[in-house]
């Protein structure tokens, strides 16, 4: 027969094990719940409209991103989700932690074997870099392409909505919005009712090419109190003839200095030498990574047109 001590000794046993198995199923469940969860994040969808107005279906949680621009690399990082990049391109040079991403090849020449296997959940295209056939490509593979289109100042501060929108990452994309708006109202503040300055945007110089119609340059110009004299030209970036150049008359020139995708000029160009803007010496060099890229720092490139055209506002 058992002591009375042993068959206490025994019931204590047995009720510890009962706990331990009741912990044990209880952690069992939320593993089960937890592994229930992941799963059905990795397979529900979304859809979420594009800068162009295409429904692009995603993946509830992106993890995996690849930018084909570097304006786009700048908005994934300004927004919170730079760890999320697992590929950019060679003129992804900013901020300096894009340089450590693996390169898929350049802007205009993407390698697609490379995009491929870096296994995005969705891959980042600017309207800007004219990858109209290689979007289709990466279709035809099943992965996903959100394309951006920035045409005005308003637009590029939609881009950074949106793509944080795309990340979850809605706060902190709103809080970059608002300041970048905020700037850009300061400046128009300062410029308002001054004389509108005529402005030639010089993007090359040969072939000279500047910023037409539908550029998000001629918005800029306009915002610092400046006109420009090709903001009817139809095409985004049109080549301009030595005649039209000539019959321009600009009273500034706006220049984009060397960037990291080699664009850039050194000399203005020889229909526009002699501009009332050449003999007045009213040629203004801006670093080309302030204008080329319509990202989070467009703002830096319309605060210093705006002081280059009215700098007694400043």
């Amino acid at each position: 027969m058992f002591s009375k001590e042993t068959s206490k000794t025994g019931l204590r046993r047995l009720c510890s094990l009962a706990i331990l198995a009741s912990l044990l199923l209880q952690l069992c469940a939320c593993s089960h719940r937890r592994a229930a969860s992941d799963a059905a994040n990795s397979t529900e969808t979304r859809e979420l409209v594009d800068g162009l107005g295409h429904r692009v279906r995603l993946p509830a949680k992106i993890d995996r991103v690849i930018s084909l621009a570097p304006n786009l690399t700048e908005i994934v990082y300004a927004v919170g989700a730079g760890d999320r990049l697992v590929g950019d391109t060679t003129f992804c040079d900013y901020p300096p932690e894009a340089k450590q991403v693996a390169k898929v090849g350049d802007t205009i020449h993407p390698n697609l074997e490379t995009v491929v296997a870096l296994r995005p959940q969705v891959v980042l295209v600017s309207t800007s870099s004219q990858l109209e056939s290689f979007t289709r490509q990466l279709e035809a593979q099943h992965i996903a392409v959100f394309i951006t289109d920035a045409h005005n100042l308003e637009t590029v501060f939609s881009s950074v909505e949106l793509l944080g929108e795309l990340l979850g990452q809605q706060e902190q994309a709103g809080r970059v919005a608002s300041e970048l708006r905020s700037r850009a109202h300061s400046v128009e503040e300062r410029v308002k009712g001054r004389n509108t300055v005529r402005v030639f945007y010089q993007l090359s110089a040969e072939p000279l090419y500047t910023a037409g119609k539908g550029s998000y340059i001629t918005d800029m110009i306009r915002r610092a109190g400046g006109v420009s004299v090709t903001q009817d030209v139809e095409s985004e970036w049109p080549r301009l003839s030595d005649e039209a150049a000539l019959a321009a008359q600009p009273e500034a020139i706006i220049m984009a200095t060397a960037d990291s995708m080699g664009g850039g000029n050194t000399e203005v160009a020889a229909p526009l030498a002699k501009s009332p803007a050449s003999r007045q010496g009213r040629v203004y060099r801006i670093n080309g990574d302030f204008l080329s890229r319509p990202g989070p720092r467009l703002i830096e490139g319309l605060e210093q047109i705006a002081r280059a055209l009215h700098p007694e506002a400043f």
